[in-house]
């Protein structure tokens, strides 16, 4: 059930992009696509109560181990934030279930648009003060960093190995076209404050 309703994200996102939805929050499509899938399963049982708790489950999803601890040493430095295609709600429970140490919280549904649109990138970039190639998009998709890219961003690719299971199906290293390549938060940090780069503090 789990790997049927995230295989639904994109979909149901991508019907937002095109406009055969309205703006609809992320919260508000994860509780459409489950519908579809008990329905498609033929699973019963489940009253609105307990679908709204399905749906909240994307809001206390374990941190990586390494995230805490690289934030953190990347915080020293540099403003960290999140861009996530998830709504304000979802983020900030998110990051109170987590306590991951982010400086700043930034959702499509501040920008009315999803990933990969440009205006989130661009619009998060705005929101910030800064130029485009001020800014570097961290993430664990390829295509992520490509739109990114496309917007002015700098990029860093950070492998997540199990992101999508023990089956695979994740992004890999190693991804030449990103400015910086890790393998995790830890290494991020350790080779960003290594470089001279022009990402300002």
């Amino acid at each position: 059930m789990a790997d049927v309703w995230r295989g639904l994200y994109l979909p149901y996102m991508n019907r937002v992009r095109s406009g055969e939805l309205p703006w609809t929050n992320f919260d508000r499509l994860h509780r459409m696509s489950l519908e579809q899938v008990l329905g498609e399963l033929n699973i019963e049982g489940f009253d609105n109560e307990a679908r709204e708790e399905f749906t909240r489950a994307w809001e206390r999803l374990p941190p990586w181990p390494d995230a805490a601890a690289g934030l953190t040493s990347l915080g020293r430095r540099y403003t960290v934030a999140t861009l996530s295609n998830g709504n304000r709600a979802q983020q900030r429970d998110l990051m109170n279930f987590t306590g991951l140490p982010f400086h700043r919280l930034f959702s499509a549904e501040d920008f009315g648009h999803y990933k990969p649109d440009p205006e989130i990138y661009l619009g998060a970039v705005a929101a910030l003060g800064l130029e485009p190639d001020q800014v570097m998009m961290v993430a664990a998709h390829k295509g992520d960093l490509r739109a990114a890219q496309a917007a002015g961003l700098k990029t860093a690719f950070v492998e997540r190995p199990l992101e999508k299971g023990p089956d695979g199906g994740a992004d890999r290293l190693p991804d030449p076209d990103s400015d910086t390549e890790a393998t995790d938060f830890i290494d991020l940090s350790e080779k960003l404050h290594s470089k001279d780069d022009s990402l300002p503090r």
